[in-house]
């Protein structure tokens, strides 16, 4: 197979932005993957976005969401909050769209070698690429606490990307761990879908129900455009601003709309609490004690722990000729101010990029100035 210029590794948002944008430049590229995968299958039926409707894939500015619901004769309005079905319909609008043609195969190693990379598949092909652009999903990404699991009996716990078709679940007793707005809208869902008692514990305290504010962003992201690097330039201190507020906007508030529905009697809250021990009961039920001296009898507990960052678990990065060059921090790969790593001519986008370009990029409202840096960087390479 000829080789391409550019090489796409991941077909979710940030991949498939990458890919419209690099469409525009010219560049001959090729994208695996199959688009959406974890959106369609890890994300609950029913589920609601916390963006608004300005948040798309185009880097362009053509292919918008709003422009997508205009096709669709709706207002933003009346799809306010975004359910996750519309906008992976966007998604596969935007694809259409742009013509975008996907390669349905899973990276399985990824090779460097002196003219650029050898990709080998899982459908026993090869691909090479002068540069490659990887968006790793969240999936390589789940957060386990070990000290947590620990705790756990095994087989009896699941995490929250996999625990999204509630019916094996109806009539039973679950605890859900976490307390962020996946946990609370997992705890709706699973009530409606006919759970018999959902309990939450957590270790803090009990987050608002108010509306975030992400109009602040904007401009930042702008600015990501304009001028390069400009985040990571920043001093420590006014960066732990940006990420304080961002905490605060994403994390310590949940969205108004899941207020009655968590106020069902089914729903029981356990604030400032933790497991302490999980036992098999003689029953094979589960008995957990939380701190603070509550024991709990459920059936099935659930991990709504989130996402950690930690680069050597993507499977697919060679332990010989990627990783022993690829600089990283905490797990987070070390960029340049074009979302380049350590590897010439690897570059990586989305979650993983965030620690180098703000946590925008854990979010669909980084995609498009990310396709515009990346894009731009690699066509004058290319020139």
């Amino acid at each position: 197979m000829p080789t391409k210029q550019l090489l796409i590794i991941g077909a979710g948002p940030y991949g498939l932005a990458v890919a419209g944008y690099a469409r525009h430049l010219g560049i001959d590229f090729a994208i695996l993957g199959k688009p959406m995968e974890f959106w369609r299958h890890c994300m609950p039926k029913g589920m609601f976005l916390r963006s608004g409707s300005t948040w798309h894939l185009d880097a362009l500015g053509v292919n918008t969401f709003e422009r997508f619901l205009e096709a669709k004769n709706l207002d933003p309005e009346q799809v306010n909050p975004i359910p996750v079905g519309l906008f992976v319909e966007y998604v596969d609008w935007f694809v259409e769209k742009t013509g975008l043609e996907t390669v349905p195969s899973y990276v399985r190693r990824l090779e460097r070698h002196d003219d650029g990379f050898e990709a080998f598949l899982d459908s026993g092909e090869t691909m090479t690429a002068k540069n490659v652009v990887a968006a790793p999903g969240l999936n390589f990404f789940r957060n386990l606490p070990a000290d947590l699991i620990g705790r756990l009996p095994s087989g009896r716990f699941t995490h929250s990307c996999v625990t999204v078709n509630f019916e094996p679940l109806r009539g039973m007793r679950c605890l859900i761990i976490g307390g962020r707005q996946s946990a609370f809208e997992w705890a709706a869902l699973m009530t409606e879908a006919g759970v018999a008692e959902v309990h939450l514990a957590y270790r803090h305290d009990t987050p608002q129900f108010v509306n975030s504010d992400w109009t602040w962003v904007e401009p930042l992201m702008q600015l990501t455009v304009e001028v390069h690097g400009w985040f990571r330039k920043l001093p420590a201190t006014e960066r732990e601003l940006i990420e304080k507020r961002f905490w605060s906007e994403d994390h310590l508030k949940l969205e108004p709309w899941l207020a009655p529905r968590i106020s069902e009697p089914q729903i029981k809250l356990w604030p400032k609490r933790s497991v302490e021990t999980c036992k098999l009961s003689p029953r094979g039920s589960l008995i957990a004690r939380l701190t603070g001296g509550a024991t709990l009898e459920v059936d099935h507990i659930l991990l709504a722990t989130g996402y950690h960052v930690n680069l050597p678990q993507v499977p697919y990065l060679s332990k010989t000729t990627i990783l022993p060059d690829l600089k990283a921090h905490g797990g987070f790969p070390t960029l340049d101010e074009d979302f380049q790593t350590s590897v010439p001519g690897l570059f990586l986008t989305g979650l993983v990029a965030t620690k180098d370009f703000g946590p925008f990029y854990g979010f669909v409202r980084g995609c498009p100035s990310a396709a515009t840096i990346i894009g731009n960087s690699i066509q004058s390479q290319l020139s």
